[in-house]
Order: structure tokens, then sequence, then C-alpha cells
């Protein structure tokens, strides 16, 4: 009976296959069913027309199975698709291979976790009231599950699902984590690009076993390492430890007796590269251990260093590795006990260490992290970790271990002083070191001062006052409102770093010094990028395109007056006006192509985005004369002045203005009338997360290129994803409106559960609205690589259809990431080029689904 009732689950998937094409299991042959009260559980990553991740439960004598678009989350407050799919066979639970091109589900499948599982209460009730809860015993997921039916979302004989991680000791924060940090077979060890090239199985042998305490444990498995957060002050309040922060590369290392293996943080297996502490290793235990650490190479002041750790696993040199963590003893898993006792676990294990041993004990003080701080940075040392005392190891980067960088120190002259508008003293001092004879600017400090202090230093100022400036280079906004001293002020400076024209990032005043003549200080940094192979060169990269002296100097070179560059326009971020003008010099080849020409509308924050902001259409005065403008008739004949720019210099002249967005018309000046482009906005209700955008934004590309136009993809900086298709301009736009409606209600038509053309906010619950209304004269988009007016400063950014399937949220892209991003390949490579229009015998297929659905009068 059972095994007719596996057969008779099986028809759908029999009747989907071709088994003279496919190497996928008929079902003939039977499963070996697992010994837990709910059987066996597979996961398998398929590579097909899109990438999901296939979960199958053990039920009936067939494989209960949910396409999990995004993959599993071990964060419980998210909510992954899980779209029900036919049952398969038991024997499917070992197939890993490729399907070939044509048959169903064609692509590569890799076994990505087996285990077993059981069900919390009868399973059958819980797959038919669609609450379906069970616990799992995997190599990777682990802990309480559900999986929640959506029976109002279904589509068709689609059955959407939920599969949600219960809050338990396996849940984490990072929940994406569990797909980004484990792709490869847990079978054969390879990764998809290996099985479907048909390469050689990578599988590991068996893990080595000892026997300790009267039973024998395995050597662990890899475990992703818990990681510190950056911030930048030492945490207050008691229950916090201090470590020294070491620079070198992270390592976990596996023992069971003399068996030795060693891990770098992202879980490759570097054994032979760490050779060189192996052979000490082996002797720690003799039985099993899983212990997290740091490998490191001194240089000759007897610092970690990077540079002379990489210069060792080359030439052999010595190396020590500071073990700091212990997540496994015996098979026993610790991670879940405090970190105190977890490293008086890991020192008892060590035991006694000769002070000339490979293996080292990271030690640590509790308490009194200013005072360590400043003692490993006056050492010279990188900087120091703070872990919470009573924290557990959950393998993610977390708050409760945070890392605390030393910042450069140096002292400099002052050249000047900007006045406050609010105090009596001045609002920020004007730095310069000496060059030969040169005496070079630094930019300015304006935090480090007491009230005692700032009064003291005014008297000083005043007494050493000039006409004229000291400097050879003060910018010259700079330069407008200072007033100048004499250069004889040697003050004690901190900050994080220079910047490749020589300024200071964040730089802090600690104090005047009187030992040291001002002529003899010269600056100690040099002012060039960082070399190529330096791990800073993508942060120095970040900071030369957001730096406020390029921004500055950017408007001079424009011809643009650029008042206040230092007046904030994104407070929660500190963003700053010239730091914008520097992000758009950054993007302007990137972004011109799209701006040029266009008619604007624009959203301007004259106090920064946290106030008032508005959204201006028509010139009304007042703007530099980089701003163009065009006259075009509004629907009553009358004409208005829109706004249009034709250069970068428009485009900084704007932000002058303080605007914050720039928004598109679909057309350019000079043939309003025929649109050169359509764009669908996909609007999702409250609660719909970003895997429902990112699906529909893939069905509305492949319906329009079933009606053969190619599209591009764009991250809108909000909520949601913009698909654009070019257009050679032909059709005008009335047609072109009646295309994007018809196209737009189609879809709400086929699936309105999911999709809805309805403005009413009412009408969209638990849906997506796709704005079609962008596709008329005078409507507009935003432009982009335009900054956005909302919270952290995101870029409305464009993206390739590859990268979409990877990205989970529309304001992805910061202004330092966007700059960044900009200098790389085009992400919509041929779009100028493309041959595409609306032509007469679409509009003609379309015309007889808009006249039946109109209203009737």
């Amino acid at each position: 009976m059972a095994l007719a009732r596996a057969r008779d689950l099986l028809t759908d998937y029999r009747a989907k296959r071709d088994f003279a094409k496919t190497r996928e299991p008929s079902g003939k042959a039977r499963g070996k069913p697992g010994k837990a009260a709910g059987g066996i559980f597979v996961v398998q990553q398929h590579d097909a027309t899109r990438m999901h991740w296939d979960f199958r439960l053990e039920l009936d004598g067939v494989l209960k199975s949910w396409a999990v678009t995004r993959g599993p989350s071990s964060n419980p407050a998210d909510k992954r698709l899980a779209v029900r799919v036919e049952d398969h066979p038991l024997d499917y639970a070992h197939f890993e291979g490729t399907i070939p091109e044509g048959q169903y589900g064609g692509g590569t499948v890799m076994l990505w976790d087996e285990g077993t599982w059981e069900p919390i209460g009868d399973p059958h009730e819980g797959l038919e009231k669609g609450d379906l809860k069970f616990k799992l015993n995997g190599r990777r997921m682990k802990g309480e599950w559900v999986l929640v039916h959506m029976k109002g979302r279904d589509r068709g004989k689609r059955e959407n699902w939920l599969l949600i991680k219960h809050r338990d000791r396996y849940a984490t924060e990072n929940g994406d984590a569990l797909v980004a940090d484990n792709k490869t077979s847990v079978e054969t060890g390879r990764d998809l690009t290996a099985i479907a090239e048909g390469l050689a199985s990578k599988k590991k042998p068996a893990r080595p076993k000892v026997w300790t305490h009267g039973h024998e444990v395995a050597l662990p498995d890899f475990r992703p390492p818990e990681l510190a957060t950056l911030v930048d002050t030492v945490p207050e309040g008691s229950g916090w430890l201090f470590e020294m922060k070491y620079d070198g590369y992270r390592c976990l290392a596996a023992l069971a007796g003399e068996e030795v293996r060693l891990y770098t943080r992202n879980g490759n297996d570097w054994t032979t590269q760490f050779a060189a502490i192996r052979e000490p290793l082996s002797h720690i235990t003799g039985g099993s251990a899983l212990i997290d650490g740091e490998l490191c190479a001194f240089d000759r002041e007897g610092h970690t260093d990077f540079s002379t750790l990489k210069a060792a696993l080359s030439n052999g040199s010595p190396l020590v590795y500071f073990v700091f963590d212990i997540l496994e003893q015996d098979g026993e898993d610790l991670s879940e006990l405090p970190l105190t006792e977890r490293k008086a676990r890991l020192k008892k294990l060590l035991g006694k260490v000769d002070k000339s041993s490979p293996v080292q004990f990271s030690e640590h003080i509790e308490g009194n992290g200013e005072q360590v701080l400043n003692a490993l940075c006056s050492a010279g040392h990188e900087g120091v970790i703070a872990k919470r005392a009573n924290s557990r190891y959950v393998g993610e980067r977390t708050k409760s271990w945070l890392k605390i960088k030393c910042l450069k120190r140096q002292e400099f002259v002052i050249g000047g002083w900007r006045p406050s508008e609010k105090k009596r003293t001045f609002a920020s001092l004007l730095l310069g070191a000496w060059d030969d004879d040169k005496f070079v600017y630094h930019g300015r400090v304006g935090t480090g001062f007491s009230e005692k202090d700032a009064a003291a230093l005014q008297v000083a100022l005043d007494k050493r006052a000039r006409k004229d400036s000291p400097f050879v280079n003060a910018p010259r906004d700079i330069a407008r409102v200072a007033r100048w001293v004499e250069p004889e002020l040697v003050a004690e400076i901190a900050y994080t770093e220079v910047t490749p024209d020589g300024a200071l990032r964040h730089p802090s005043f600690l104090g005047l010094r009187e030992d040291k003549p001002a002529r003899s200080v010269k600056m100690e940094v040099a002012a060039s990028p960082p070399p190529e192979d330096a791990p800073s060169k993508a942060e120095g990269a970040r900071v030369q395109h957001l730096d406020p002296a390029r921004g500055v100097a950017a408007a001079e070179r424009l011809g643009v007056n650029l008042t206040s560059p230092d007046r904030v326009a994104y407070p929660g971020q500190g963003v700053t006006k010239g730091e914008l003008v520097a992000y758009y010099d950054a993007v302007a080849d990137a972004m011109l192509p799209y701006i040029v020409d266009r008619p604007l509308s624009l959203v301007r924050c004259p106090q920064g985005r946290a106030k008032a902001c508005f959204f201006q259409k028509h010139d009304t005065g007042g703007f530099p004369p980089a701003m163009k403008t065009v006259q075009i008739a509004e629907k009553d004949g009358e004409k208005e002045s829109y706004f249009y720019v034709d250069d970068l210099a428009g485009i900084v002249a704007a932000v002058q203005m303080n605007t914050l967005e720039f928004h598109l018309w679909g057309s350019r000046r000079d043939k309003i009338e025929n649109p050169e482009r359509i764009i669908f906005d996909i609007d999702p209700d409250e609660g719909l997360g970003f895997e429902h955008v990112r699906a529909a934004a893939l069905d509305i590309r492949k319906g329009l290129e079933a009606w053969g136009l190619k599209s591009f993809a764009m991250l809108t900086g909000g909520k949601g994803i913009h698909v654009i298709a070019p257009l050679v301009r032909r059709t005008e736009w009335p047609e072109v409106k009646l295309f994007c409606k018809t196209f737009a209600q189609a879809m709400a038509d086929a699936e309105p559960d999911r999709f809805t053309t309805a403005l009413s906010k009412e009408k969209r619950k638990g849906r997506m609205f796709i704005d079609y209304l962008r596709n008329e004269r005078g409507s507009t988009a935003i432009a982009p690589y335009s900054t956005r007016s909302r919270e952290c400063a995101p870029v409305a950014t464009p993206v390739t259809w590859e990268e979409l399937e990877t990205i989970e949220r529309a304001n992805e892209f910061s202004l330092p990431q966007a700059a960044e991003r900009a200098k790389g390949p085009d992400p919509w490579k041929g779009y100028f080029k493309l041959e595409q229009s609306i032509t007469n015998a679409m509009l003609n297929a379309v015309a007889g689904p808009i006249r039946e659905s109109a209203p009737k009068r």
C-alpha cells in the first residue's frame, strides 16, 4: 500500500521528465528511509532559469518539495518564499549533476545540505492546515523551522509558502550568511561550476576520530567565525574584555589528536599554507577541539604586520598563532557558554605555554578599555578588540565584539581660524605644515576643545593676527571667511588618515605643543594614494571620491560658485554639500549620458534631508547660469520654463541650490513629444520583502522580451526597482502610454493576488503596484546615479540583471559605493545602441484589450 501510494504521488514528477535524456532518478528504485521519526531531508541548490534551493522532506515514501527562491535564512525575521513543487522520489536525495538544457528544470544541481528531520506535531495535519513545524538536524540547517502556506497568495496551481526559522540557539541575525558562506556540495565538496564542468569530486576524506573520556569523537567541522563591528570609541560600562587587535590571517584550527586542519575565515582549507603551526598544534590535545585565533608574523619593531606575514608564508619565516576562543571540545559544543568560560577552558587546554611557542594564548584585560587602547596605540599596535564577557559565539558579525583602531597623530601649525556664528571663539582651526619654504594647507579641526581651551586659544590667536594668508594653497572657500595668524602655534592633532590631496580625515585637537619649533613641523604622512596591494585600497578610493576638497575644486574648475560647502545635507551620515559635488564629479561620465538635454524636476532640501524638502518643476529664478531652461507648453497651452543640464556644471549648479534628487522626463528637449524610453516602477505594499520586488522585475523583463524589447534594471534607492527599455524616438506619448498600460494591466489580470495597477493604497494590500503612469508626457522618474533625499544617503543605481539576483534591497548602494561602481564596467552596456521601438503592429495588438477593458458608459 505504501509503495503504491508513493508511486501515485510521483505521477507528476515522471510526467515532466524524459528519463532517456536526464540522469535524474526515475523513482523506480526504493529510497533508503531515514531512521528519525520524520526521515531524511535534503536541500539541493539548483542553477536553472533562476537560481533557487530545493528543500525536500521525506514523508509518505516521497520527498515533499519546495523551491526556495533565495535560499534558507537562519534569521527568524526573514520569511523566504518557498514554492511547492511536485513530490520527488526518495533516491533523488542523492542526485547531484546536470539536467540537460531543454529538459524540465534544466541546469546544475548541487547537494547543498542533508540530514534528518522530526515533525513537531502531526505532519499531515500541518501540511493540510498550511503550518508545518519541524526540527532539522543537518550539516548546515539546524534547529526548529516552519513552512507556512500563504493560501491567499497562490498563483493557479502553484502554492506559495514561506520558510521561516524559529528563534532558538541556531538562529542568527545575519541569516543571509547561511547561503553566502556555504557554496560547495556537502557530498562531493564541489561548487556549481565544478559540477557543471564534470570535474572530479573534491570530497574530503573521512574525518579522523579519536577516543577520549571513554567515547569516540571526530575532527570538528569548520564553523563561520565571529566577526567584530568597527566603532569609533571604546565601549563604556562593565562587562567588557579587551584584547590586542592582531594584524594577520584569521585561522580556525580543527584538532583530533595529532590530526590538524587549518581553515581561513571563509572556510578554505589552508593546512598546507599554514603548515608551520600544524606540528605544534598536533600536541595540544589527545581529544578534539575547534579553536579560533589569528595567525601572525612580527615586523622588526615587534608589531604584528600583514605584509610581514605574507612574506613569511612565502619564505618560511616564523609564525605565531594567537588563540582567543574555543568553540568545541571533545565533541561538546561550547558556543553557548559565556566568553569568559570559553577562554578559561581554552587556557586550561593549552596549559603552560612557553614564550617561544608558536601557539600563544591571547590574554585579555577586564575593563579599563581606554587605558588598554592608549597603551597599545602608544606602542604602535593596530588597536583593540572589545568583547562582551558573557557573550556566546554566534559565528557572524555582531556588536558583542567590537574593534577600535588606533588613530594617527602628528603636530601641525595653526595658520588661521574660521569664525563661529554662535560662539565668541573660533569654529575651527586651519592647519598646515612646512614643505621646505612653503607652508602647505592640510585641513581644519573643529573638535576636541573644551570651552576653557577654546577661550585661551582665541586669545593666543588674536595676538598673532595678520592680514594675508600664510598658506600657499588655502582653498578659495576657506580663504573667503578665514582669519589669518602667524604660523607659530604648534598643535597635536589625532586623525584617521590623510586624503590623496593631503587633507586630514576626522581630525581632533589634543593640545598645544611648546617643545617643538613651528618651522620644524613637516607632514609625516605621504599624500599619495595607497599602493595597489594595500588592504586599505578600497577605502582610500572611497575617501578620494568623497573628499569635500575635491568637490570645492570641481566647482571652481567648472565655474560654479559653491557656497557653504560644509553645510550638512545628510545629518545621519554627515555628508556635506562639498562631498555631494565630489560624488557627482566622480560619477559624471556614467551619469551624464542619461541626464543631458532631458527636462528635469528637482527635489530641493535647503536645510538638509532631515528638514522640509520640496519638488520643483519650473525655474523660478535665482539659479546659477549653468542650470539651463527650455520652454515647454503645458496642457492649457501656456509655456513654462523647465530645467535641463548639458554638462556637469549644470549638475553642480543644482547641488549649489541644495538639490538632492534629479527626476527626468522620458523624452529630450529637441523632441518632447517622442519618448526615448518606457519605464515600469515596482512599488511594493508595506510588509512585502525585496525578494517580491526582484521577482516582479524579472517577470516584467521576461514579458517585455516577449514583445521584442530588451530592458535594464535600476535600484531606485527607495523600496523599488525600475525596469527601463530604451526606444527609438518614433512613437508619441499617447501610443506609448497605451502600450504600457496594457502591458501592466495584463500582468495584474494574470496574477491579481500579486500585482495591481490601481493608484489607491487600499487596493495595494499585499500586492505590488506596477506604475505605468510614468510613461506619459510630463511625468518623471529618478535619474540614474541621482542621490535620494532619504536616510543613509542612498543612490539610484543601474545594475545588471545578473547582479540583481543577489542584491538584497533597493537602497543597496551608498554614495561612495556608487562612485566606486561608476569607475567600473557599464552595467547598462549597449543601452544607447539598441534600435527598438513600439511598432504599429504592437499597438494594433494591444488596442483590442484596452477597448474591451474600458468602462461601459
